[in-house]
């Protein structure tokens, strides 16, 4: 496993990876498809970290819930 840190609207986020460092970029421009979706948005502010698995992102709140993401 290894840690990085991605910027998405000067907000750092942790993320932890479990596959390629091929997978961070497609997660990175699909976090920037999805940029001007206000609903991701505002969910992102409680993004506490994300785990990057194979195809899967998946986003960790403050209070223990969790989002599934594909990023293919």
């Amino acid at each position: 496993m290894r840690t990085a840190t991605i910027s998405f609207k000067n907000r750092p986020i942790v993320v932890y990876q479990y596959a390629s460092t091929a997978m961070l970029g497609r997660l990175n421009a699909k976090m920037n498809e999805m940029e001007y979706n206000f609903e991701f948005r505002r969910k992102l502010k409680q993004v506490m970290s994300i785990e990057l698995m194979s195809h899967v992102a998946i986003f960790q709140y403050r209070d223990g819930t969790k989002m599934y993401l594909e990023v293919s």
